[in-house]
């Protein structure tokens, strides 16, 4: 401040127009105070050391004003803003932008009440529109993200997940006239299983399905030791298949509103009672198993409700099989399981911290040797290496430190992206294995990385084929084969060691996952039985109903590297690896007319009146999937934890390097293994029963995900007796254990059949 003109007392008049009036300390304001800006900004309050602090009134040239806390010459604190539009912001404030609690009433009358974070409604909120639509859940950044319930002026409601203000997750979509549908969303469309009640129909507790359920931040079911939990899976459980559906969906049949699901149910019900169904039939008993994909209807079975007023909602049988079913580390529950995933995040966290600053070089034979280990005791307390923690004591052994340092950069991981993701303040997620090896796994927060407890012998394994799995790896960057990027093992304090490798996920993709495959070529046992089968269970290869067509050179490009790396994994006498598949399907152009749009909300600042209910016209293109020549700055060539070879060249597009469009989604990098496009072709078996649900299509687009993955199991002596016992009972062909070259040679030949050559 320019203090060269002093009128009195209390009063200064300073060179560049400003004016202040009121308590001084020395040259500078201090107290009671108003002060008046050229510009005719005006001030009147409290004044500490020179600086606006405390309480007082601030009105701009613009006519905005604000009255409330400050400090520092900040808006900080409890405070109301009136803007030029009329909106007015009441609430907690930091550094001038809004954050904490408020409440902000928009020129339109719209309102919102609830957290803040750095000007955007951030946490648990309410809004209201002013044509009677409100929501109340959860906000990120200033949009609708995490368990919310929005109900609509016209009776809807939807109580569920949302993402960038779209329904996404699982839900649970209640009409006006009372009928459900228990399913899950992508993007604002329903995608994925559900189940459909009519309006009058018996039906699961609303309320206690919606308490029942355990959710994450991202829409996903999370088992929980301490609450019982129902899916749509279990729903299904709980009912009864009647009979097949035979209703045939045309372009032009309906239109594309979610009440239109009425119109469709009461035509199925009408094709029921003409097919012979008893008249006296309990319609309040019957409900609709549906299956979407981008808001398109593709399957239906008739089911009839078997809920009455006695039954009480209960955990899922086939999650309690799946705990009971456990016999590796069973005694990892509860607080023990905590201390667990505590002490990984720990470890790794310090691994990578030491590791990292240490120069760069190429491994070396003593780099894979026994003594190539680092350990490291961790104190509850802390040490002079270690920080205190609220674990329980316990010692981290790393191996081979400088290995998987080098993999990790081989793979393009960065240091301190990989730390956060494992070792950020979101932590992990336990997941329910697929498998029956009783390994335990966890998922990283943003799923980029699956942690999976190792026996002693799988151990010996990876760090036996260690050296050259590094210079398999470092040779074929397009390698099919899961990538480690650490092992490592913690000892707890009464001696338990459990055993970890860090690996990459190979469906981390923004893209929904709608069928897993395990595929190892034999057909003994490999098939799931159908009371099992959820979601998001890993089917086998007697369950796989495709064959899937691709272009010629991605075709080409895929089975070079298929043969590679079964050679690579027969050298090392490994067998019992499988092909992980994972399929995204793409809506089926010629039902345009039944699509459902998208809810969403895009202002961050104000959020528009969006009258939910209102039908758009919204069309499929013809094709699902378009190849287009590859552009590196159009899409995201960052290194995934399962990405890292060259763009793929396809001989449609002239043999170009290709990127694939899924109009309306996005534009992917196509890779080997990741976001490879491909026709599914429904097979249709004649020898099997009628089946009670009906396959609308044959025909599929697909976007297609795959790794090699168990590649720790040698043929040992164990493995030749258990080949030599059941060779005795089953045809040898057929089984899993068998010798690693014919395990090899019949794998390569099965996925031959999986994805045929055109002919």
């Amino acid at each position: 401040m320019d203090t060269s003109i002093l009128s009195s007392l209390g009063e200064r008049e300073f060179s560049n127009g400003d004016f202040y009036s009121g308590e001084v300390k020395g040259l500078l304001p201090h107290g009671k105070g108003k002060y008046s800006w050229s510009d005719g900004t005006v001030y009147d309050g409290d004044w500490d050391q020179g600086k606006i602090s405390g309480k007082g009134k601030l009105l701009w040239s613009s006519g905005a004003k604000y009255e409330g806390d400050f400090s520092g010459g900040y808006l900080h604190g409890i405070g109301t803003m009136t803007s030029t539009d009329e909106s007015v912001y009441s609430g907690a404030w930091r550094m001038n932008v809004r954050h904490g609690l408020g409440r902000k009433e928009y020129c339109n009358s719209d309102l919102y009440d609830g957290s803040w974070k750095e000007g955007s409604q951030e946490g648990r909120g309410s809004y209201s529109w002013t044509n009677g639509n409100r929501y109340i859940g959860n906000w990120k950044k200033g949009r609708m993200c995490g368990r919310g319930v929005m109900r609509w002026a016209n009776g809807d409601l939807f109580d569920g997940f949302w993402l960038n203000g779209s329904r996404h997750g699982s839900g649970v979509y209640k009409f006006a006239d009372g009928s459900l549908y228990f399913g899950t969303w992508s993007r604002g469309l329903k995608d994925g299983k559900g189940i459909f009640y009519p309006a009058g129909s018996k039906h699961p507790s609303l309320k206690k399905w919606c308490r029942s359920l355990e959710y994450d931040d991202t829409g996903k079911f999370v088992l929980s030791r301490s609450s019982s939990s129902m899916d749509v899976d279990e729903l299904r459980s709980l009912s009864n298949v009647t009979r097949s559906l035979s209703t045939k969906t045309s372009a032009s049949g309906t239109s594309g509103r979610m009440s239109d699901l009425r119109d469709f149910t009461s035509k199925s019900a009408r094709s029921l009672g003409s097919a012979g169904q008893s008249e006296g039939q309990d319609k309040n008993r019957i409900a609709y198993e549906r299956e979407y994909m981008q808001g398109v209807l593709i399957k239906e079975s008739v089911i009839t409700s078997s809920f009455d007023r006695s039954l009480k909602m209960r955990p899922p049988s086939t999650l309690t099989k799946q705990v009971s079913a456990r016999t590796f580390l069973t005694f990892l529950t509860g607080e023990h399981n905590y201390h667990l995933m505590l002490n990984l995040q720990l470890g790794i966290r310090y691994t990578v911290g030491k590791i990292t600053p240490v120069p760069r070089r190429d491994v070396r034979g003593s780099d894979f040797g026994k003594k190539a280990r680092t350990v490291m005791f961790f104190p509850r307390d802390g040490s002079n290496f270690t920080p205190p923690h609220k674990s329980i004591d316990f010692s981290w052994k790393d191996y081979c430190p400088m290995v998987f340092r080098n993999l990790r950069e081989m793979f393009k991981l960065d240091a301190a992206e990989y730390m956060m993701s494992i070792c950020g303040d979101d932590g992990l997620t336990e997941i329910c294995s697929p498998g029956k090896s009783g390994s335990i796994f966890y998922l990283s927060h943003d799923d980029r990385f699956v942690i999976k407890t190792l026996k002693q012998s799988e151990l010996k394994v990876l760090l036996k084929m260690l050296p050259r799995y590094y210079k398999h790896v470092g040779d074929h960057e397009n390698t099919l084969i899961t990538k480690f990027f650490g092992v490592h093992r913690i000892t707890l304090k009464w001696g338990k060691k459990v055993r970890f490798v860090v690996m990459g996920n190979m469906f981390c993709t923004e893209l929904k996952i709608h069928r897993r495959y395990d595929l190892k070529g034999s057909s003994h046992g490999r098939f799931t039985e159908k009371i099992k089968i959820q979601e998001k269970t890993t089917l086998k290869d007697l369950d796989l109903a495709y064959e899937f067509h691709m272009d010629k050179l991605l075709r080409e490009a895929l089975f070079k590297q298929i043969y590679l790396d079964c050679a690579f994994l027969e050298s090392l006498q490994i067998i019992d690896y499988s092909l992980l598949l994972g399929l995204h399907f793409r809506a089926p152009g010629q039902l345009n007319d039944i699509l459902e749009p998208p809810n969403a909300i895009s202002d961050q600042e104000s959020v528009s009146s969006v009258d939910f209910g209102v039908t758009q016209e919204l069309s499929i293109p013809p094709k699902g999937l378009l190849l287009v020549t590859h552009e590196p700055n159009s899409v995201s060539t960052a290194p995934g934890p399962h990405i890292r070879g060259s763009t793929l060249r396809a001989f449609s597009v002239g043999e170009q390097e290709v990127d694939l469009i899924l109009p309306g989604t996005a534009r992917l990098r196509v890779q080997l293994g990741v976001n490879m496009p491909a026709q599914a072709h429904h097979k249709l078996d004649e020898d099997k029963e009628e089946s009670a649900t009906i396959e609308l299509f044959e025909v599929y687009d697909v976007v297609v995900y795959m790794g090699i993955i168990d590649i720790l199991q040698e043929y040992n002596t164990k493995k030749k007796v258990e080949h030599k016992c059941k060779s005795l009972q089953y045809d040898p062909m057929t089984i899993s254990v068998t010798e690693p070259t014919i395990y090899s040679k019949r794998f390569v030949n099965f996925l031959h059949k999986v994805f045929p050559e055109e002919m």
